[in-house]
């Protein structure tokens, strides 16, 4: 893997991914599109230059970095990347949300889609599991990495607050969390339903240590994962606090909470569609 990003080629798949956001809530009137479109740029610095992963799917993981998304209901941008990133067929992105299939709205195991690692979805949980799998990795000698995302609502947890204590007091050193900060929850604004207050600051008195990133630029946003990767192994956790835009990408569905769940019609369709380049072809 490159260590110089191709940010125009990184740019184009991500045009890509929004594309096949949009079309996959869109088919079944079903999903969550403004957190997916957010956090585009996000996973596709991971999966295409970030993350040291095996598309082959190593279900132990020994050997790579891991990810885990624990708000699963931004499913979409995560199924479009995987496939994207060949863990399985573009084509089966055309079964997202339908009955039987391994594509569900949110992520689960049980049909073991490549990639999966944890059903995610039930807020509050997947820093937990991210901080067992990264003390798995030092008991295994694996000086690989541990990534997972967390959504600014789902900061209203309590698991994540005790999951932040356990981390900070194992010197939990291998793992970057990222919260993808875009103030928008499904009922309103983060500041509405429940203030924040100053966020960074609370990661670093539960003794994390914390960057902040702009997550709809690809290439600051990567300089930033980079800089967290760098102060691992160095007695912290380390907090990625990433300033996103839900909606980003579409100028109608940017900013607000309305389009945290909610799919375009036929109308809203074409016009997000006809904002974003077609670059690797649609499914």
């Amino acid at each position: 893997m490159s260590t110089t990003p191709n940010i125009p080629e990184l740019k184009k798949i991500a045009s890509q991914v929004r594309r096949d956001i949009i079309r996959m809530v869109h088919a079944v009137q079903s999903g969550h599109i403004g957190g997916s479109l957010g956090c585009t740029e996000y996973f596709v610095s991971m999966y295409f230059h970030i993350l040291k992963h095996d598309n082959a799917f190593n279900p132990d993981g020994i050997g790579e970095d891991l990810f885990f998304l624990s708000n699963g209901h931004i499913s979409p941008v995560w199924y479009s990347v995987l496939a994207r990133s060949g863990y399985f067929s573009v084509d089966e992105l055309s079964t997202f949300r339908k009955l039987n299939t391994r594509l569900q709205g949110h992520p689960a195991t049980e049909e073991d889609l490549p990639g999966i690692r944890i059903a995610s979805g039930s807020l509050g949980q997947g820093l937990s599991a991210a901080l067992g799998a990264a003390q798995a990795k030092k008991l295994n000698n694996d000086d690989n990495l541990v990534f997972v995302l967390m959504g600014d609502g789902e900061q209203d947890e309590g698991q994540v607050w005790e999951a932040a204590m356990y981390a900070a007091h194992h010197k939990v050193d291998n793992i970057v969390a990222t919260i993808d900060f875009n103030r928008q929850q499904i009922d309103g604004s983060t500041e509405e339903v429940m203030s924040l207050g100053n966020l960074r600051a609370k990661w670093e008195a539960f003794g994390w240590k914390v960057i902040e990133s702009q997550g709809n630029d690809v290439g600051a946003l990567i300089s930033k994962i980079e800089e967290a990767k760098s102060l691992t192994g160095k007695g912290q956790p380390v907090l990625n606090l990433m300033h996103t835009e839900m909606g980003y990408g579409v100028d109608f569905m940017v900013g607000t909470h309305k389009w945290h769940g909610i799919p375009p019609s036929d109308e809203e369709l074409a016009d997000a569609l006809g904002q974003l380049e077609e670059t690797l072809g649609d499914y």
